[in-house]
């Protein structure tokens, strides 16, 4: 994690920062996945959404999450069910905050490695039960959403797999470059 005060001038710089670039992985590279629920597509918002969650802290990282992916849900055609993305982004936020927490905050490899994975594998969990939810709100019935919802995973596992390769990757080579930034200004 950034060390600063969460309501400091920095802080709120690198929210707005990691919440741009929250968007903007999902603006510029999206690939749409057809699917029997929803409109899914694979795209790096999770991703810098964990990774800014683990150098921001719960409050931030999850504001820029939320901001971010819901933000591009509501400017993009996806408005009706932003609500449960920005849930969704709410609940892994916490979970990565917790894991980062049990780890006592020691962001070695395995610790990173270990909260992307569960990061990843908790978004096809919660991906699953938002399609669900979306399929139930156009008026399908509670047996076939559950189906429909199973058969319009792929994008999901696509992006979960990429997170959990992503997540350990960015993170040291941006840890090394705030590092690298800090060094100079002080």
């Amino acid at each position: 994690m950034l060390h600063y005060n969460k309501n400091s001038l920095q802080a709120i710089i690198m929210t707005g920062l990691f919440t741009a670039l929250i968007y903007l992985g999902i603006f510029i590279f999206r690939i749409p996945i057809p699917a029997l629920v929803g409109r899914p597509f694979i795209h790096f918002g999770n991703t810098l959404a964990i990774l800014a969650v683990l150098f921001l802290g719960l409050r931030n990282g999850a504001l820029a999450g939320v901001i971010g992916l819901g933000g591009f849900d509501i400017l993009n055609g996806y408005a009706l069910t932003s609500w449960l993305t920005m849930l969704e982004i709410t609940v892994v936020a916490v979970v990565v905050s917790l894991l980062l927490k049990a780890f006592d905050y020691n962001d070695s490899k395995q610790n990173i490695i270990i909260i992307a994975i569960i990061a990843g594998t908790l978004k096809i969990g919660t991906s699953y039960c938002t399609s669900i939810i979306e399929a139930l709100m156009v008026g399908t019935t509670f047996k076939t959403a559950i189906v429909a919802s199973f058969f319009s995973l792929p994008a999901t596992v696509i992006n979960s797999i990429s997170t959990a390769i992503c997540v350990p990757l960015l993170y040291f080579l941006l840890k090394q470059i705030f590092s690298s930034i800090r060094r100079r200004h002080n």
